[in-house]
Order: structure tokens, then sequence, then C-alpha cells
């Protein structure tokens, strides 16, 4: 006598088969998350410190081509409008208007500076939205005050 072997198709997936999957996505997850958790604050760091850069360098060739630093009251402003009376302006220095910083607080221009005094200041206030503490400058090489 011969034995016959049923075949039994399978249509679906296991209960234990399902867990193991879902166990093994956990551990992936508890590995990759932490790597990619503080990199939205470390690009907006980044990304403040390249406005200042890039918004002082602007200023700069604002001085270059009026012979004068934009007042406190033009602010920033005159790196994209023309300040009335001003002889030589060739802007805009700025193409996309008043840049705001990615906390959406605008950068901080004071002329005379406090700590540029022959010059300007200007900074973000960075994270906190406050002043001190955590800023990204235009006189430190030190962004988020670290």
């Amino acid at each position: 006598m011969k034995t016959r072997f049923v075949r039994r198709t399978r249509k679906a997936f296991t209960l234990i088969e399902l867990l193991l999957v879902m166990v093994i996505l956990v551990v992936l997850a508890a590995v990759v998350v932490p790597r990619f958790a503080g990199r939205s604050e470390q690009a907006r760091v980044t990304a403040a410190t390249t406005d200042v850069n890039n918004i002082d360098n602007a200023i700069e060739a604002f001085e270059t081509d009026t012979g004068r630093y934009p007042s406190n009251d033009e602010g920033v402003g005159a790196l994209v409008n023309a300040p009335p009376n001003v002889q030589n302006w060739h802007g805009p220095y700025i193409k996309k208007g008043v840049p705001v910083d990615p906390w959406g607080n605008a950068y901080v221009y004071r002329q005379p500076g406090t700590h540029n005094t022959s010059g300007f200041d200007l900074f973000s206030m960075g994270p906190d939205g406050r002043e001190g503490g955590d800023d990204i400058t235009n006189w430190s090489n030190n962004p988020a005050g670290k």
C-alpha cells in the first residue's frame, strides 16, 4: 500500500512569522532612529550660519558701493530696497528679500556693533529666540554657543 501525501498550500503568513518580522523592524528602528534624531536642529544651525555669512558679505558689498554701512533704522532691508538719499547703491544685494532665521525670527543687525565696534553686529538669536547663549553670530566661529 502506498501512502498518499496531501499537500497543503499556504495562503498566508503564520502568526509567528509576522511577529518575527515585527521584532526585526522594531530592532532596526531602535538602531536607526537615534542616529537621525538631532539632524534637523543641526541643519537649522548650519542654515543660520550660512545666512549670517551671506548677509555679512552683502552688507560689506553695500558698504563698498555706498561708502557706509546701513543704519540701524535701515537695517538689513537696505540690502533689498535702496534707502533714500544713498549714492551708488547697486543692489539688491540679497535676491530673495530680507531673510528670517530657520526658527522664524528676524536676524538682528546693529551698527555700530557691540562686538565689532568699527563695523556691525549681525546674529540670529538661535533656537531659543532670545539674545545670548545659543546665538549664531558674525563675530564668533562658534555657532549656537557650542
